[in-house]
């Protein structure tokens, strides 16, 4: 009896593994402008914007295509990272990055926009399962931020 328990259990793990390695990514659900969506409640996701997120973005002296070109190459450097949906053309990408381990999806959608000063960022982070991503979406904006901070025309 324990053992068809524990084989059982252990056909469910591989069946929810499966689940969350193999259901597909819609680019129409995922693929979001970060200024337009409203801030979700929880603690699962991280927002940078100017207004209305959990941090703001500098501004960057360099042009818009620019940045937007930095920051898909950096996104795209990330383990586990590809481009969902959007172009560097258009400003507005959206990746989908993996956990090691068990496959787990996270979006980040990234709008670069020209300002008079020469461009700024904004950025969703979120986990697509579960309550809490224990952090890894913040993090991953932070060190994206502190990665194009050390730019020329970044702010460090």
């Amino acid at each position: 009896m324990i053992k068809l328990a524990v084989i059982l259990a252990l056909v469910a793990l591989a069946a929810v593994m499966a689940y969350v390695r193999l259901t597909p990514s819609d680019p129409a659900v995922w693929h979001l402008d970060p200024r337009a969506i409203s801030k979700p409640q929880g603690s699962n996701h991280w927002l940078i914007r100017p207004v209305g997120g959990d941090a703001r973005a500098p501004n960057f002296a360099l042009p818009a295509p620019d940045l937007a070109q930095a920051v898909d190459a950096l996104m795209l450097s990330m383990p586990r990272t590809e481009r969902l949906a959007g172009s560097v053309s258009a400003g507005h990408m959206t990746y989908v990055t993996r956990s090691k381990w068990m496959g787990f999806p996270d979006y980040t959608s990234i709008r670069v926009y020209s300002t008079e000063a020469g461009a700024g960022l904004a950025a969703f982070a979120r986990a697509r399962f579960g309550r809490s991503d224990l952090g890894v979406n913040r993090a991953r904006l932070e060190a994206l931020m502190q990665a194009l901070s050390a730019l020329p025309g970044g702010d460090g």
